[in-house]
């Protein structure tokens, strides 16, 4: 799988090394993603997603059913 957290989308960025005398050479940043599984009471079954982590903080907010519906809908998920 690619480095894309598949509930907010969150890609691979891409930027600059800067060194002290100011010279630029090409750098990526990328996200904090970790593998999780969850429960999804609606199908009864579990899912395991690759999520970053401040998407593992909404899912704790807002509740993974409704994280997965707007993934879903945004076709971050199938």
């Amino acid at each position: 799988m690619s480095r894309v957290c598949q509930i907010t989308g969150k890609s691979v960025m891409v930027g600059n090394n800067v060194s002290h005398s100011n010279r630029k050479t090409k750098r990526k940043f990328y996200p904090n993603l970790i593998s999780k599984k969850f429960y999804l009471p609606e199908e009864d079954a579990f899912i395991t997603l690759k999520i970053s982590t401040s998407a593992l903080r909404t899912i704790n907010k807002k509740g993974i059913s409704v994280c997965v519906k707007e993934a879903r809908a945004k076709g971050f998920l199938k």
